[in-house]
């Protein structure tokens, strides 16, 4: 599959307290090279609020992904690794999700993947992520920011979209960021 994709950026932040996902707001008409909206969300939570999964790519085909990907942790009774990796298998697999244009990022308390329609499932080895068009800036600052500043998470993370979104025509600067704390006995989840 040979993916260009002009219509969003997302990144992930994992630090030893909390993971953020952060994505911009932008939906592009890529053959008409026009912004049709500026405040979408394409960061959403799942399994009752403990996963998180970013998608950037065709807005219907990420769609189906996360309907899918939702559809693995019911039948997996939550078990995030695995409905990962069970998704990256029918992905690479099945017909009519091979044709899908799109990536997504998905993160639970205690580890984060990218998940890639060849069937592709990685896991970095920092805790940072991005996919867009916009991604390598948003990575390469979140990268930076983290090797020489003491910020947390978030704030890396909105920083380096602010980078990103200065530098890429298909990023905006209307963010939408979610949370999880990563220690295991909080109980509880972040409200953002």
């Amino acid at each position: 599959m040979r993916m260009r994709l002009h219509s969003t950026t997302i990144l992930l932040v994992r630090d030893a307290e909390t993971v953020c996902m952060i994505s911009d707001g932008q939906v592009t008409n890529g053959a008409s090279h026009t912004v049709i909206k500026r405040s979408a969300s394409k960061v959403k939570r799942a399994a009752r609020g403990s996963v998180l999964v970013g998608f950037a790519g065709g807005g219907a085909d990420a769609l189906a992904l996360f309907s899918r990907f939702e559809a693995k942790l019911e039948e997996y009774q939550g078990n995030f690794q695995r409905a990962v990796v069970e998704l990256a298998m029918d992905w690479r697999t099945d017909r009519a999700l091979r044709r899908l244009e799109a990536q997504m990022i998905v993160a639970d308390r205690e580890r984060s993947f990218l998940v890639m329609g060849n069937g592709d499932l990685l896991e970095p080895d920092d805790g940072i992520l991005a996919i867009g068009s916009g991604g390598n800036f948003a990575l390469a600052a979140a990268r930076a920011l983290r090797e020489n500043t003491n910020l947390g998470s978030e704030e890396v993370a909105r920083r380096a979209m602010q980078i990103a979104a200065d530098l890429c025509v298909y990023t905006n600067d209307r963010f939408s960021v979610e949370t999880l704390a990563v220690s295991k006995g909080d109980g509880g989840e972040d409200d953002r």
